[in-house]
């Protein structure tokens, strides 16, 4: 299956409640008026876009009919895709050139933020790369144990202490082991508990000082993962993750199975972090690298 069909088969949901309703509410209008703007904001927010991103795309869409000299509505929809794929573009590439390059993911238990490790750290093997896991949640002996199975998986190498080890030394026993390895990638688990904001802001500086110390020139990611299903909870997620942590990408899961892919569009609008990869199935092969063309095609394409 090719990148554009894995995109819009993964949108296959969302797009049922924005396409479908957006097509006819485009045929339904012969001229383009205020009531087709209202109408467009509604059938938006029900996607689970927000209402103040709903709100900035039907203004922009307003902008561009005008500007373009656009009078009939079925036109618009072209435009609204273009409005779409503008808003999600810039930074969605992964910046991990130097060796090695570190990438820590944080999140809630539940997202699939295990999972996605193991399924990014199949792709970069597969791209001819030298990967290392580092399972620093180890406040969970089951995220430990599901880390090393995909790290058999994948067939790369994994550094791991007991269950209530320090998380920290866990990072400094993976650089230790990346760069005496030649490890071109050091993907780190980190614990999903958010109930306590400052032992999570405590600890994620923590891994920051020790990978800034060991490792000062080296590209780092920060990737927060987060369930599509839960819908604007997700937004909520990803802004009190903001509050604690320099986050520089989002992992959105599950995207093929909800209605409420709109989100990406609040996610990036709301909070100007960009989207890194998309999960759009259960397959190795299923988390893709966000692509917002592709995206606004999966929303709005024929």
């Amino acid at each position: 299956m090719g990148f554009f069909s894995k995109h819009n088969e993964g949108l296959k949901k969302t797009k049922e409640v924005l396409n479908t309703p957006v097509d006819e509410l485009f045929r339904s209008f012969g001229e383009i008026n205020d009531d087709l703007f209202e109408e467009l904001e509604e059938i938006l927010i029900m996607g689970d876009v927000g209402a103040s991103t709903a709100s900035h795309i039907c203004e922009n869409l307003r902008q561009r009919i005008k500007e373009e000299k656009i009078t009939e509505a079925i036109e618009a929809k072209r435009l609204l895709k273009e409005i779409v794929a503008e808003m999600l573009r810039g930074d969605q590439e992964m910046h991990l050139n130097t060796k090695p390059s570190v990438v820590l993911v944080i999140g809630v238990n539940g997202v699939g933020k295990t999972t996605t490790i193991g399924k990014m750290a199949a792709q970069y093997k597969a791209e001819g790369k030298k990967v290392l896991l580092g399972a620093a949640d180890t406040f969970r002996a089951a995220a430990i144990e599901q880390l090393d199975i995909w790290a058999k998986r994948a067939d790369v190498d994994i550094v791991k202490h007991g269950e209530r080890a320090d998380p920290t030394a866990v990072v400094f026993d993976s650089i230790a082991a990346a760069k005496a390895r030649n490890v071109d990638v050091v993907i780190c688990d980190t614990a999903g508990r958010l109930h306590n904001k400052k032992n999570l802001m405590d600890e994620l500086s923590k891994m920051h000082r020790v990978i800034d110390r060991e490792l000062p020139d080296a590209d780092k990611e920060v990737l927060l993962v987060l369930d599509a299903t839960t819908g604007q909870n997700a937004v909520n997620q990803a802004r009190e993750f903001k509050n604690v942590a320099d986050i520089s990408g989002i992992i959105l899961t599950k995207l093929d199975g909800t209605a409420r892919g709109g989100v990406v569009l609040t996610i990036r609008e709301d909070l100007h972090v960009p989207v890194k990869y998309i999960g759009v199935g259960e397959g190795i092969d299923d988390l893709q690298p966000f692509d917002p063309d592709a995206f606004a095609e999966g929303l709005f394409g024929e």
